[in-house]
């Protein structure tokens, strides 16, 4: 990997998803960006992975571990009273120069899956629209599921703007999030029924493993105390639930696994913060599977990040697509704006 190439990466990272949002994050980018001997450590990521994250996450794992440092004493996730993000990076590179035989397999092994279960804040209304135009229920495939607790979006309680509650108004995981604009969703009060959950993904991750549960963990900004607490009451919502987590190339997975779909149940597939993952070649492969698909049953998809930020329905009803852009999103799922 050119680490020119991997320089420009770290910095567009701090620039575009840090700043505002974690300034430790922001501030070790910058930092990262001009730094050789780090950038050599980080060029050792998997291909297709969104190094900068894999490589902080890594940093991450290491000290929630229990790793003593100094470095520790900069995490809000680790320490009540962080010290200032501005004098951090020379003990992240010391902690780094330390650690690099234990960093590097894990740059090697390790995915970037992250569990942003507040994106299903904009998941339900979605379906909620898909619901209204088949009536049916839903049966989900998720590729690039992780975990699998997006799948559960069905058992979330929501509250929006208007402070009024949607989904499973009982369950123990409440997903606030701002609605921008103009545009309304259309709510059902209730989910709309689903029949299946299956969830794809190159590397499935068992939260009830302590070593996949504390990595989804390190994925998690270490300011972001919020998602912290949401994710580790999805992960007790997950307990008891039916489902179906297959490991395997999820592109080419997908065909087969919508096959066997009754065809009374709407086949949606979806995913959040994927594609990015993805080759050129993959992209295109998927879709044409999807249009294959389309083809000869209802197919509903629903995706970010293939191409663009948005958020994207496509619907393929009578062997005919129709493509929606449904909303703007942010990427943590603070807020959306609705367009449809």
């Amino acid at each position: 990997m050119d680490t020119n190439g991997l320089a420009e990466r770290f910095k567009r990272f701090a620039n575009r998803e840090c700043r505002g949002s974690s300034k430790l994050y922001e501030r070790l980018s910058v930092h990262i960006a001009d730094d050789e001997e780090l950038l050599h450590i980080a060029c050792h990521a998997g291909p297709g992975q969104p190094v900068p994250n894999l490589f902080l996450a890594a940093v991450h794992y290491l000290l929630l571990k229990g790793k003593e440092h100094v470095l520790q004493a900069y995490y809000p996730s680790i320490v009540d009273d962080p010290k200032d993000p501005e004098t951090a990076f020379v003990w992240f590179k010391d902690f780094c120069l330390n650690y690099t035989n234990e960093l590097i397999p894990l740059l090697q092994n390790k995915l970037v899956q992250t569990n942003e279960v507040r994106r299903c804040a904009y998941l339900y209304p979605s379906f909620c629209y898909i619901y209204e135009q088949t009536k049916k229920p839903l049966a989900l495939i998720e590729l690039g599921t992780s975990a699998g607790l997006q799948l559960l979006w069905d058992k979330y309680r929501y509250t929006y703007n208007s402070g009024e509650m949607y989904g499973n108004v009982y369950s123990e995981l409440d997903i606030a999030c701002e609605m921008r604009g103009e545009g309304l969703p259309f709510f059902l009060n209730q989910s709309p029924p689903v029949s299946s959950r299956i969830g794809l993904d190159l590397h499935v991750n068992n939260l009830n493993n302590p070593e996949d549960y504390l990595w989804l963990k390190s994925l998690i900004w270490p300011e972001h105390k919020e998602r912290i607490v949401m994710f580790q009451k999805a992960a007790r919502c997950l307990r008891g639930e039916s489902v179906e987590l297959i490991e395997g190339n999820g592109v080419r997975l997908m065909s087969e696994v919508a096959s066997k779909i009754q065809e009374d149940h709407t086949v949606c597939i979806f995913h959040t913060h994927v594609a990015n993952q993805l080759s050129k070649v993959d992209k295109t492969e998927l879709l044409d599977r999807i249009q294959q698909l389309g083809r000869s049953r209802k197919v509903f998809h629903l995706y970010n990040n293939l191409w663009d930020e948005d958020l994207h329905l496509d619907c393929y009803v009578d062997g005919e697509l129709d493509e929606l852009v449904l909303a703007e999103t942010d990427g943590h799922g603070r807020w959306f704006e609705w367009k449809l």
